[in-house]
This record gives structure tokens, C-alpha cells and sequence, in this order.
């Protein structure tokens, strides 16, 4: 096994998070909240796509999934293309209601997108500097491995408001 192959199965159990999370629910289920103030499954899962999509995309230096295959079209939202959901509020929460055919497929299509890229990867391609902006400098390696990290805890959300949606029937 190499890194590829360990990055492809990390990427793997996100989306085997993501789809659990997502399964069977409705629009209204996607987007309830625990409260006001909370996200909802949609937004976690919309949020977490977003974030893989531009981190990859910039990597691979390639233009983001949500664009250019018109997911920002079908989704609708009163957002610019460019949003992440990076200092998103609760009304802009509450503003994410899509159904879950939509949100997986845009899901699954950077899923895919990122398994093309991370299959064409050396070992030594992960010590090349990406982002010069931290200290220290940010690795191919190091952004991979946080776009993971970021997506299994946003995923673990979702999963946990699932049950207590479903708990609550």
C-alpha cells in the first residue's frame, strides 16, 4: 500500500460517512436543526463538499466541481459560486433545503474528482509546498490529510443529527 492507495480509502470512509448521514432522509429531515443557532445535515454535508471541492480543485489546479458541471446552478442557493460556508450564519443555514439525490451527487462527483487526483499520486508529491501562507508551510500531505480530518468531523455531525432525528419520530 502507498500513500495514494491510503489517501483513496480515508477519502473512501468519508463518503461511506457522508452517504449514512444522508440515506433515507427528506428535505425537511436535511434541513432541521437541533436548534436556531444549529447546522443541519444538508449544510454540513453541502459545507464539507464545498471545502474538498476548492482545497482539491486548487491543488490539482483545476476548476472547482461545483462549477464546472453546474452544480451552483442546481443548487440554487441565494450564495456567491464561491461560498464554502466559511462564516456562514444561521439564516444561511436555514437556507440550505435541497434534496438528498442533489446533495450526494454533487457529493460524489468531487468524491470521484478526488479519487482521480489522489490515485495519481507519488510519495514524494506529498512534500511539495502548497500553501505558504502558515507556519510552517503547508504540504500537499498536510492539506489532504486536514481536507480528511475536516470532512469526518463535519460527516460525524451529520451522522449524530441524524440519529436524533430519527430518535425523535
Amino acid at each position: 500500500m502507498n500513500s495514494a492507495d491510503v489517501l483513496a480509502d480515508a477519502f473512501g470512509r468519508v463518503q461511506e460517512t457522508v452517504h449514512g448521514a444522508v440515506k433515507g432522509l427528506t428535505v425537511d429531515q436535511l434541513a432541521a436543526r437541533l436548534d436556531d443557532k444549529a447546522n443541519s445535515v444538508a449544510w454540513l454535508v453541502w459545507h464539507l463538499t464545498r471545502v474538498q471541492d476548492d482545497h482539491v480543485s486548487e491543488v490539482a489546479a483545476a476548476e472547482e466541481v461545483w462549477t464546472e458541471q453546474g452544480w451552483y446552478e442546481r443548487f440554487e442557493l441565494p450564495f456567491s459560486a464561491a461560498a464554502t460556508g466559511y462564516g456562514h450564519r444561521a439564516k444561511d443555514v436555514a437556507a440550505l433545503r435541497v434534496p438528498p439525490k442533489l446533495l450526494l451527487g454533487y457529493y460524489d462527483a468531487v468524491h470521484e474528482r478526488t479519487i482521480d487526483y489522489v490515485r495519481g499520486l507519488r510519495d514524494a508529491d506529498l512534500a511539495a509546498v502548497v500553501d505558504e501562507a502558515w507556519t510552517p508551510p503547508v504540504t500537499l500531505g498536510v492539506r489532504l490529510v486536514s481536507v480528511i480530518s475536516d470532512d469526518l468531523q463535519h460527516a460525524g455531525q451529520a451522522a449524530f443529527i441524524r440519529g436524533v432525528l430519527l430518535r425523535r419520530r
